[in-house]
């Protein structure tokens, strides 16, 4: 087991082992890290709580993004000594009958295996413009994985909700450092909580979570922004009521429409939780302003995302949207998973903007305009890569 006071050192002690352009702002550069426990390289956006984000070369290499490179996102401070023979998963609230569960007592229930992106809320904010606050995050705030673990509404049904429930809300082993300050915890329509593909999971990609990623247990909210997938599950309450905790009736809200999108400087207007994703696609192969050879054809090649649908079809264009270009697209691990696309665009000498756009099994297609919210939330427009052929 890790010492706070050893998670804390590494992270302080070990130099930076590179700087990478994220691409926005005044000052674009990051330091990336090796230094944190069951982590290889990541960009620094904080280290108390820790913030790594993914560099996007990852993503270009798989299609499940493996654990020592998968983004980390805490609010508050973590325990770093958990021996799992001891802990426990409270259930209670508006249930016939509350339960104390060890991990043992969960590994008796079917066992579940889903692939899905995990995408924090805030992905992309650094791109936001006018720019807003908040983590700095380019576009590695996000990963796919398989997630093994067990249905949330089996633990439920041991439980047994009563009549009139409307909410499930959950928190985990993560504690603010000041007594005012409200638990994090987050809540799921009572009808999202009974869906068959919401999990409580142990594994990630064939082995245990990482610690950094919510070991022990962690709910798996597939399609739903990483707000909801609570790390280090210790307690499960089944609500009676809506839940107006911080976290919910505060926190993490955006403008209540489709693409989460005020003009900059308007009235706020009325507001939602963040839920569902958006569908996304990310060219992986080339940066933003890269400088590349003449070659008959480029190839392009990224990941998509369909948000709470699958990937139904990937587009390439180098002429500002005018035309398209279908992308081929890779093997499908499910409706919420990446799927990798690959194409080619003939570019000549001189400069172009590549634009990919994705569009989902509901026919809900990335608008070639970016949304903009003060939050930096549900970032859903397509992102444009500038290359120089030459």
């Amino acid at each position: 087991m890790l010492t706070r006071r050893a998670l804390i050192a590494s992270a302080l002690a070990a130099p930076a082992a590179a700087q990478v352009d994220l691409g926005f702002g005044d000052n674009p550069l990051r330091s990336t890290t090796r230094a944190f426990p069951q982590k290889g390289e990541m960009i620094l956006q904080r280290s108390t709580p820790p913030l790594l984000e993914t560099p996007i070369s990852v993503f270009d290499a798989h299609d499940f993004t493996p654990n020592d490179r998968f983004f980390v996102r805490w609010h508050y401070p973590f325990p770093t000594e958990i021996d799992p023979a001891r802990h426990r998963l409270r259930v209670d609230g508006h249930v016939g009958k509350p339960l104390s569960l060890s991990l043992a007592a969960l590994a008796r229930l079917p066992r579940v295996a889903l692939a899905a992106v995990n995408q924090c809320a805030g992905n992309g904010r650094g791109m936001f413009a006018p720019r807003v606050p908040g983590a700095q995050w380019s576009n590695g705030a996000m990963g796919n994985a398989l997630w093994e673990g067990v249905r949330l509404k089996d633990v439920l049904a041991l439980a047994g909700v009563n009549a009139g429930a409307v909410a499930v809300r959950c928190g985990g082993l993560d504690a603010p450092l000041v007594e005012a300050a409200p638990d994090f915890a987050k809540s799921l329509p009572i009808d999202q909580a009974l869906s068959d593909d919401v999990l409580i999971a142990w594994g990630m990609n064939g082995a245990p979570l990482p610690l950094l990623n919510g070991f022990p247990l962690r709910l798996v909210v597939p399609g739903w922004y990483s707000t909801y997938w609570v790390k280090m599950l210790d307690h499960i309450e089944v609500l009676a009521k809506p839940d107006e905790g911080f976290w919910m009736a505060k926190a993490y809200r955006a403008p209540a429409n489709a693409l989460a999108d005020i003009a900059p400087g308007a009235p706020a207007g009325p507001v939602q939780p963040v839920s569902a994703m958006r569908p996304r696609a990310l060219v992986t192969n080339i940066v933003d302003g890269a400088k590349l050879p003449p070659r008959g054809l480029t190839p392009i090649q990224g990941v998509a995302l369909g948000g709470d649908q699958g990937v139904k079809a990937v587009e390439l264009s180098a002429d500002s949207g005018a035309s398209w270009l279908p992308a081929q697209l890779g093997p499908d691990h499910g409706r919420y998973s990446f799927r990798r696309f690959r194409g080619a665009l003939a570019l000549a000498p001189g400069k172009h903007v590549i634009l990919a756009r994705a569009t989902n099994a509901a026919g809900v297609t990335q608008p070639l305009v970016q949304n903009w919210n003060p939050s930096g939330y549900n970032r859903a427009g397509v992102d444009p890569v500038r290359v120089e052929i030459g």
